[in-house]
């Protein structure tokens, strides 16, 4: 039998909450969070510099703030997704997703031996804890004796229930707003990207970096499927600019020198 998601608001609920905005399947909206795992309420992820701080997992190289969901999406663990589904804008919320509804059950027969030499073959020093990919197959080192490496293969936090703590900072509604998000959640950045909407046709001109990185090739599909699934988007234009540079015009005499030389030419009187 599946165990319920337990919620527990964590703020107080505003007299007027039916007034406020209940999010739905299919909204766009920006999410704080926190999470961490239940059993021994180890932080594993949080979208806030302080909470990361705090847990130790803070990073120079991460830029932290609400992140942009298309809510339902399947992007997220289950039971998230149906949490968000009940949440209403501004509330602060407490859930904790069994592992049904999180990464699933622990298959013990997905802890495999691999040959060390397949690691040396790859000038790779195994460690425990460490992520591998193994013919297109991405587990974790759990053991090491002198002839083989035992591997996880089972998904991250399998077997495990997750506590998430979360705010909705907002619900998006303009086009262009939503567009930009949806960029963002599959690129990473959105700056520089400027979207514009004629008739059934989304044109998006894109910044100079996307002309040359690899990262771009493939985001850009997810980008296609998103815009089609969340705003029912029939043609997406993705356009690339070349601006050709004026060339600087070489300084002229100034009209002042040409006086002064004229007058210095005068013959004398």
């Amino acid at each position: 039998m599946t165990n319920p998601v337990r919620i527990t608001l964590t703020g107080e609920r505003m007299a007027e909450i039916e007034k406020t905005i209940k999010i739905n399947k299919g909204d766009i909206i920006r999410l704080e969070y926190s999470a961490w795992t239940a059993d021994n309420n180890e932080l594993f992820d949080t979208s806030l510099a302080d909470v990361a701080k705090e847990g130790g997992l803070f990073s120079e190289a991460v830029t932290y703030g609400p992140i942009p969901i298309l809510v339902g999406s399947g992007r997220l663990f289950e039971g998230l997704d149906e949490a968000l589904m009940n949440s209403y804008v501004g509330e602060e919320r407490e859930v904790v997703i069994p592992p049904e509804k999180a990464a699933g059950a622990r298959d013990p027969k997905l802890v495999e031996q691999i040959p060390v030499r397949d690691f040396l073959k790859q000038d790779i020093e195994p460690k425990i804890g460490m992520e591998v990919n193994i013919k297109n197959r991405v587990g974790t080192v759990i053991g090491i004796t002198p002839r083989v490496v035992r591997v996880d293969f089972n998904r991250r936090f399998a077997g495990k229930s997750l506590k998430y703590k979360f705010k909705i900072t907002c619900k998006l509604e303009e086009l262009n707003e939503k567009i930009l998000a949806l960029v963002q959640m599959d690129y990473g950045v959105a700056d520089g990207f400027v979207p514009t909407l004629e008739g059934e046709v989304i044109s998006i001109v894109l910044p100079d970096v996307c002309k040359y990185d690899q990262k771009w090739l493939l985001a850009k599909y997810k980008i296609v499927a998103d815009l089609r699934e969340a705003l029912a988007a029939k043609t997406v234009r993705f356009v690339e600019e070349y601006v050709k540079k004026e060339e600087e015009k070489k300084d002229e005499p100034k009209e002042e020198k040409k006086e002064e030389l004229a007058e210095e030419e005068l013959p004398s009187q």
